[in-house]
């Protein structure tokens, strides 16, 4: 059951990867504090997945989802 449950979140991972191509966030990088002036330095990353990860994780998704499980 484990293994069939790692099979989806690599397909539904893969494909959300080749759907959107990346994703962003804003992280703090600085502040500092003037007596009551308090600056903070906002910036926003951003992370590009790869097109061949997202492939590979739907491949090794469908592989998983596919075997044949062990027999005991």
């Amino acid at each position: 059951m484990n293994a069939r449950i790692a099979a989806i979140v690599l397909i539904v991972a893969g494909a959300l990867g080749l759907l959107y191509g990346g994703f962003s966030f804003t992280r703090d990088s600085s502040t500092a504090r003037v007596g009551n002036l308090e600056l903070t330095v906002k910036e926003q990353e951003s992370v590009n997945i790869p097109r061949w990860l997202g492939i590979a994780a739907l491949v090794a998704g469908g592989v998983l989802l596919f075997s044949p499980g062990r027999k005991r």
